[in-house]
């Protein structure tokens, strides 16, 4: 049977970048990826990002960066009868402003606004995460200036 032509839409396994093919040994440290999703992937698709975070760790988004187009960052917990409790302690950063988040949230993060370090301080169940880049790719620039 001939696939149909709006099949390339559904993304079903995980097919990354080959620079997040040379962190994946890293990042497994702490977190699963389930799918990613940009241009290369679906042709005229925006970026987006998701994983299950596992156990505490300093992420390797350890550093400030900024995107040129607007970012979501989302944290779900994973205890339907609770949905709202994270069940862990997540520290993010937005521009100088240190945040710890501990319930579920959506974080909006608009072109240009230096975000992260990024660090899981706590995970007691795993954490759903997802990042959504408006643009076609992950695209980052690092900020240098320590934290």
């Amino acid at each position: 049977m001939a696939q149909s032509d709006t099949a390339k839409y559904i993304v079903t396994e995980l097919k990354m970048p080959e620079e997040k093919h040379r962190i994946a040994e890293d990042y497994s440290k702490y977190a699963t990826r389930i799918l990613w999703l940009d241009d290369e992937v679906t042709d005229g698709a925006f970026h987006m990002n998701t994983a299950w975070y596992l156990k505490a760790a300093q992420t390797l988004e350890d550093r400030p960066h900024v995107h040129d187009t607007d970012e979501i960052i989302g944290f779900f917990g994973s205890d339907p009868q609770n949905p709202y409790d994270l069940g862990g302690e997540i520290e993010i950063w937005l521009e100088d402003d240190r945040h710890i988040v501990t319930s579920t949230a959506m974080i909006f993060v608009p072109a240009g606004m230096k975000h992260c370090p990024l660090v899981l301080r706590r995970i007691d169940r795993p954490v759903f995460h997802f990042t959504t880049v408006t643009g076609h790719k992950y695209v980052k620039v690092e900020d240098d200036t320590p934290k």
